[in-house]
């Protein structure tokens, strides 16, 4: 055998060898697509599972945490997160949303002027009690169904606990306690 046959032979292996180490590096950083079987429906289709809706969980009651209630964390919250929509003040603008002042135990709709959704016209003469306060504030359209305010919700008890207390403290006669 010739030298020349010999690096062509090297040639051919270094080739060889390289492609199939770069193929086994590329499978390893790549993977490749799952294949999937093809299904073949044979007999009667299996019945049809019921979907589980999950039950809600229930809303925790919000009554035992008012006495406890921080008003200065309550306004700080309210300040954040519902000023860039509602007014405070008493005799105040409405904004985005309506004035909350006196909205404790007042009536759905309550502020004058506002141009409420119909879900919460058909509440008006129901008052916003603390437990509708509560449920509302947690998740604002599962609470009234059709309601324009874009709020998507406040998860924390406590922090809703604050948020109520410090509504209820907008009132010249806060509602008492539960």
């Amino acid at each position: 055998m010739s030298l020349e046959f010999n690096k062509a032979a090297a040639a051919v292996l270094t080739a060889g060898i390289t492609f199939m180490v770069a193929g086994l590096v590329g499978k390893f950083l790549v993977s490749p697509p799952h294949q999937y079987e093809a299904a073949i429906a044979t007999g009667a289709p299996p019945p049809a599972a019921t979907p589980a809706t999950p039950a809600a969980p229930a809303l925790e009651p919000v009554g035992p945490l008012l006495a406890a209630a921080n008003v200065d964390s309550g306004r700080q919250l309210a300040q954040r997160l519902c000023a860039s929509c509602h007014n405070f003040a008493k005799g105040g603008p409405n904004g985005v949303g309506p004035n909350l002042w006196g909205v404790v135990g007042g009536p759905h709709a309550h502020a004058q002027g506002f141009n409420y959704s119909p879900a919460n016209r058909a509440l008006a003469d129901k008052p916003w009690d603390y437990e509708a306060l509560n449920a509302f504030i947690a998740n604002p359209r599962e609470a009234m169904p059709g309601t324009r305010m874009a709020f998507a919700g406040l998860r924390n008890l406590q922090q809703r606990a604050d948020v109520i207390a410090f509504l209820r403290s907008l009132d010249d006669n806060p509602k008492p306690l539960p």
